[in-house]
């Protein structure tokens, strides 16, 4: 039975992305799938997402075919993807109307799109709130209704040049490409699913597997690189040291040593400090040190930064002379206390109840006031990570750290009474 609904094509990045104007990392398949899908399908159309198309990075027939042919085009340009401006671009440029333009509203619009129309939404920290998804979705629906119905430009394109004439094709085959899209987007999806619920289970052998399977449809992803990476070393197979090595060959796709992606950063950083931790070479933890510095300046991202603080302290303990021994212990606590800062100023915000990364911050927090020395407060942080329902894994990387974290507070402690 043929689907006669009318097609909206999503323009928009994959995962989680970092905007750099913002310094902030935003997971845009909740975008799509909190705002964006809900709102498409309550407006009676069919959603096929244009970075879930396997054209592998090309922009190729059946992308201008969609671009030209779709109904309606919603173009995501939040953190300011080069696919997705340039896809807008050629949408304006064969379509007079029946474009929406949206971003998160922390970003900046780039060079000619600040003179038109666009629809905003928030995320807090990378998700998105229950509360503004929903506004957002419905708000989204209204505009489309009325993108739908108005008929007028909406292009710049067509705006400033009112007698250009959109190109027009045959109906031949744009069914049938429709379908072929609509079952790619669904298949990546679910293995992309099934993947994040097998690591929440711990099983990062299966997920492992999933996100490969996921990287062969849509290759060098960067998302899916570092999911398929961090599975990877985590599943620890064959051995503990023979799976970090292939983890590092697997995110070498994103070119870590040139990268701002925290996220990227980040996942490197582990597996260079677990190698030293296997290894006791020292030029792992540098280079581990590296990769979580650069995650933390780039943003001032928590996680690299306690994993830095930690390693900070590892170099240390093993540092031969005592200025450059001083130097890492000095860092390290400068570096913790800046995360500390940057969180309760983060956790002063109302909305941040919402955001789905309180767990972690709240695990954060504990570890960063153990090592500072301040107990009782972190005792209370750690209480609310536990209370969070965290999965096996997520316990063990905490106490792994909260260990750490303990000794390191200790020695701080005694230090400041020999003074």
């Amino acid at each position: 039975m043929s689907d006669d609904r009318k097609v909206c094509f999503v323009v928009m990045g994959f995962g989680k992305k970092t905007d750099y104007e913002s310094g902030r990392t935003l997971d845009l398949d909740a975008t799509y799938e909190a705002i964006i899908r809900p709102a498409v399908e309550d407006a009676g159309l069919r959603c096929i997402r244009a970075d879930e198309v396997t054209h592998s990075g090309v922009i190729d027939l059946e992308m201008y075919e969609m671009l030209l042919r779709s109904d309606l085009v919603v173009a995501d340009i939040s953190t300011g993807n080069p696919n997705a401006i340039y896809e807008l671009g050629v949408r304006h440029a064969l379509c007079p109307n029946s474009t929406i333009v949206m971003k998160e509203d922390a970003g900046r619009l780039y060079f000619d799109l600040d003179h038109i129309s666009t629809f905003q939404y928030r995320h807090l920290g990378e998700d998105i709130g229950a509360r503004e998804a929903g506004r957002a979705s419905r708000e989204l629906r209204l505009l489309i209704e009325a993108a739908l119905a108005s008929g007028k430009p909406d292009s710049p394109v067509y705006t400033f040049l009112p007698r250009l004439r959109r190109p027009m094709l045959t109906e031949e085959e744009f069914d049938e490409l429709v379908d072929e899209m609509e079952a790619d987007q669904k298949r990546l999806a679910d293995l992309i699913r099934q993947a994040e619920t097998l690591a929440e289970e711990s099983d990062h052998a299966g997920a492992a597997a999933a996100f490969h399977a996921a990287n062969t449809l849509k290759p060098n992803d960067p998302f899916i690189v570092q999911q398929l990476a961090l599975s990877t070393y985590k599943a620890a197979q064959p051995d503990h040291i023979s799976a970090l090595i292939e983890g590092i060959k697997i995110i070498s796709a994103l070119d870590p040593d040139q990268s701002n992606d925290p996220e990227t950063r980040g996942i490197t950083g582990a597996m260079y400090k677990r190698l030293w931790l296997a290894t006791n070479q020292p030029g792992q933890l540098d280079m581990a040190i590296r990769h979580y510095r650069r995650g933390f300046e780039v943003r001032g991202d928590y996680y690299n930064g306690e994993n830095l603080a930690t390693c900070y302290d590892m170099r240390g303990a093993q540092q031969s002379n005592p200025d450059e021994a001083l130097f890492d212990r000095m860092s390290a606590r400068k570096t913790r206390e800046s995360i500390v800062a940057n969180l309760e100023r983060l956790l002063r915000d109302p909305n941040s109840a919402e955001r789905s990364d309180m767990k972690w911050i709240h695990a954060t927090m504990a570890n960063c006031l153990y090592a500072l020395g301040d107990s009782d407060a972190a005792a209370d942080h750690e209480k609310r990570f536990r209370d969070s329902d965290p999965a096996v894994w997520e316990i063990a990387t905490f106490e792994e750290g909260r260990t750490h974290a303990l000794a390191t507070g200790a020695a701080y402690k005694g230090r400041q009474s020999n003074q």
